[in-house]
């Protein structure tokens, strides 16, 4: 069996390590500084006053991650801007906020300016597909810091409540339910398994055409992470603040790592599996590195980027809702009763 740890990744160290500094981050926090450390995107409170949007600045940083060793070797450049844009925006969208402003960093050992002209492309799309600003950035040339042809990329978004009521998952109880939003296949997480997975013994897979997923390897790695931003602000226009209790965003660390962040300590989520169709790639990389179903959820998404949790009344008009903009959805669980193991795959 492959597992995360395997490829180099563990995602369990790095959890300890930021709770052991959180004492030390959280001094440096000033007054109108809300939540703790460990939440999808920081929160600000700006106070009384006439905002437009809001009284709460949030705020999110992300990256691609190790899905960019694909587009290096596949030379294909113009989507990871995507998926730069959608991990920031998905975070900032978790709190009910609307993203407003982003900004790129951009670092490599020497710049291509056609490289950089196709990665800003994709950072283009993303932008206008969330409807926030492309409003500044760094571009960095760092002589022998990086191989040829490889580059480096982060972002960073800001958000503005738009309502005056945070989504926090205060308000989660025993009975709602879990909605899953369809992803568009692997997002920007578990890449490092992936690649080593498949790509240990060399590059040749990346052009190989699998049946079960209709297209190449290379192209299903690189399909640009979903962005949820217009859909699910309008859901959250079309049912009552009280009927959506809760988000998460399934990011690195998959259904294990995320939705137990957005639900109080008192409370477990059950999932069901087989309420939702997961996309061929998932059960793929499954067979290939002989894991068990916990592994896989801990690692992915498995065809479910998004999750809000909601009360039953309101179900049927979010999942209607999030059909017009041509993102399918399903019920997935409930919150139940529990607090040793916070999420339960059934």
């Amino acid at each position: 069996m492959t597992t995360y740890k395997d490829s180099g990744v563990d995602i369990h160290a790095a959890d300890h390590i930021i709770r052991t500094l959180s004492p030390k981050i959280e001094s440096t926090f000033i007054e109108g500084v809300k939540g703790r450390i460990g939440g999808f995107a920081s929160l600000f409170d700006l106070g009384p006053g006439d905002n437009i949007f809001g009284t709460y600045l949030t705020t999110t940083t992300d990256g691609v991650g190790t899905k960019l060793k694909i587009a290096f070797l596949t030379g294909i450049h113009n989507t990871v801007g995507i998926d730069l844009v959608a991990m920031n925006v998905n975070d900032i969208l978790v709190s009910g906020s609307t993203p407003i402003l982003f900004m790129d960093y951009f670092s490599t050992s020497k710049l291509d300016p056609a490289v950089f002209e196709a990665v800003l492309d994709g950072i283009c799309v993303g932008c206008k597909e969330a409807g926030c600003a492309l409003v500044g950035g760094e571009t960095a040339e760092m002589p022998g810091f990086y191989q040829d042809g490889e580059y480096d990329l982060a972002g960073f978004c800001v958000g503005l409540n738009d309502d005056y009521d945070l989504i926090d998952g205060s308000k989660v109880k025993v009975g709602n339910v879990v909605i899953g939003l369809e992803s568009s296949g692997l997002h920007s997480n578990g890449y490092s398994l992936v690649r080593k997975v498949f790509l240990d013994g060399g590059t040749d897979l990346l052009g190989r055409y699998y049946p079960e997923l209709g297209k190449t390897l290379g192209q299903e790695l690189l399909i640009p992470t979903r962005i949820y931003v217009k859909p699910v602000l309008d859901v959250r226009r079309a049912v009552p603040q009280h009927g959506l209790t809760a988000m998460a965003h399934i990011t690195g660390g998959g259904f294990t790592g995320n939705i137990p962040r957005v639900i109080p300590d008192n409370l477990s989520v059950s999932i069901q599996t087989g309420s939702w169709t997961v996309p061929p790639i998932f059960n793929l990389i499954q067979h290939l590195a002989n894991l068990d179903d916990s592994a896989m959820f801990e690692t992915f998404n498995m065809g479910v980027g998004f999750v809000i949790i909601s009360e039953m009344w309101a179900a049927d008009v979010i999942t209607e809702k999030l059909l017009t903009h041509g993102v399918n959805s399903w019920i997935i669980g409930e919150v139940v009763r529990g607090e040793e193991q916070r999420l339960i795959i059934a």
